[in-house]
């Protein structure tokens, strides 16, 4: 409960895993660092799940630290497939903004006035909201701040020249301030076209944020909180600095697990913890492409493969709904696993990717992977597939130098004898994979001396407060 004193955070979050989790991080992080009174909102479908195993999961929950309010998106019935990208944008829009304005209401009505709202992406009208209350508003953005900068310059001068070669995937680029990328690098929402309604839509609400941020620089310089590291992205966060105040508040994704209640997925049975105490230090490949990516049968039968051929052991986060029973049977043993390996349909992937057993991530370089394993140090081969993925595999082979990027064929797919060189290259003996792992505990150990009480991080999260409290 917020005192008078008490400054009070209201979250408001994209109700998708990649939203949630960096936000309920930050969240908690600003709530155990700075004392701030907290409360975390997202759309009533999102919180039944991260609440399932409480009693009544979609009504109010505190945790002793947060407090956690849904709000209705009108969506909650919603047939997947029964509306394009556009009209269940527009839905989602005019149901959660009218719901989250009474939310923030009904609080000021009870005592617990907001001081902040912190929004992700996809949720522009979050602005609107604060300003009817004269409260400010910060945009949390959960991606790179290379990515950020990207959308930024695009928006700014970049928009023809990226257009005229999008499908030329080797063209460079030159953005101000950070390093030369190529078309196959830049986020792939910037090669929308009219004709596919679902990347126009969202290329269309990036557009209007960027518009939202323009507009308040003509009041006062517009805030947005980064979440990196201010070591990991000096450049990128420089190159946006005159117009924007970006401020870096990556925190270590140690300090918190990717399950239990609060998080969307639940965590598998199968006790894979004890299976990587059995393993050899750096020996065990951990693969995972995150919340929302749907592996091709294809791909699927290729890392299939590409296991049995490399021999070493591995842990495969595979979800349900890439399953298929063919390839289970092929790579899985009379008792469900291969003696090599183990599959299982969630884990906590940071206390994996903090197990000394793992030498290297396959992962799709979505950013929450990324940030997380370069912060434990886990070298990668990266597979991107859309959105930013591409362009933090750039980062991680070219600007840090802890993995690669493995080439695909006209499909997409990675195949087998590709996936056998790229893990070779990073956990071999070789001269380049010894320059990998030792890059990827550099950047490990930047990110711990930035995530600690006075690093970086700490210190910018301490003085936004601050700001915003008008201590500053």
């Amino acid at each position: 409960m917020a005192d008078n004193h008490q400054p009070h955070f209201l979250f408001i979050t994209y109700p998708v895993q990649s939203h949630i989790n960096p936000s309920l991080h930050l969240a908690k992080h600003l709530a155990t660092t700075t004392g701030a009174a907290v409360t975390f909102s997202t759309a009533i479908s999102a919180h039944r799940r991260m609440f399932s195993s409480t009693p009544n999961s979609d009504k109010d929950f505190n945790d002793g630290l947060i407090t956690y309010l849904p709000f209705s998106d009108g969506l909650e019935s919603h047939i997947s497939g029964s509306m394009d990208a556009k009209e269940y944008l527009s839905v989602f829009r005019t149901n959660s903004k009218r719901n989250v304005s009474i939310l923030v209401n009904e609080l000021f009505a009870g005592g617990r006035p907001v001081t902040c709202m912190v929004h992700t992406f996809m949720l522009n009208w979050v602005a609107d909201i604060a300003g009817e209350y004269g409260i400010p508003s910060v945009l949390f953005w959960i991606q790179a701040a290379t990515v950020f900068a990207t959308y930024y310059h695009f928006f700014h001068g970049f928009e023809s020249l990226i257009k005229a070669h999008d499908d030329e995937p080797s063209f460079s680029v030159c953005y101000p301030g950070l390093q030369q990328l190529q078309i196959r690098d830049l986020p792939s929402f910037l090669m929308a076209t009219h004709s596919d309604i679902y990347y126009a839509t969202i290329l269309d609400s990036f557009r209007e944020l960027f518009q939202i941020l323009d507009r308040e620089q003509e009041r006062v310089k517009p805030r947005v909180l980064i979440n990196t590291f201010q070591e990991w992205e000096t450049y990128a966060l420089a190159s946006v600095s005159t117009e924007i105040e970006t401020i870096p508040v990556g925190h270590l994704p140690q300090e918190y697990t990717n399950s239990g209640a609060g998080y969307l997925f639940k965590e598998d049975e199968k006790k894979y913890m004890e299976w990587l105490d059995t393993k050899e230090d750096g020996s065990v490949v951990y693969i995972s492409f995150g919340s929302l990516s749907v592996m091709k049968k294809e791909q699927i039968e290729e890392i299939v493969q590409g296991l049995k051929e490399s021999k070493r052991p591995y842990l495969w986060v595979l979800r349900k709904d890439n399953r298929e029973k063919k390839e289970l049977i092929e790579i899985e043993g009379e008792e469900g696993e291969d003696v090599n390996g183990m599959m299982v349909e969630w884990c906590s992937q940071v206390r994996v990717l903090a197990h000394k057993a793992v030498g290297c991530f396959v992962t799709h370089c979505g950013w929450n992977s990324t940030l997380e394993s370069l912060a434990c140090g886990v070298p990668m081969v990266c597979v991107p597939q859309w959105s930013d993925q591409g362009t933090n595999a750039k980062l991680v082979e070219s600007l840090w130098g802890c993995g690669v990027r493995s080439e695909v064929n006209g499909g997409g797919v990675v195949k087998r004898e590709e996936l056998v060189k790229c893990l070779e290259l990073v956990m071999g003996n070789g001269e380049k994979g010894v320059e990998i792992r030792t890059k990827a505990k550099m950047w490990k150990d930047k990110a711990m001396d930035a995530g600690i009480e006075g690093g970086s991080s700490d210190l910018n999260l301490k003085a936004f407060v601050d700001k915003i409290c008008g201590r500053a």
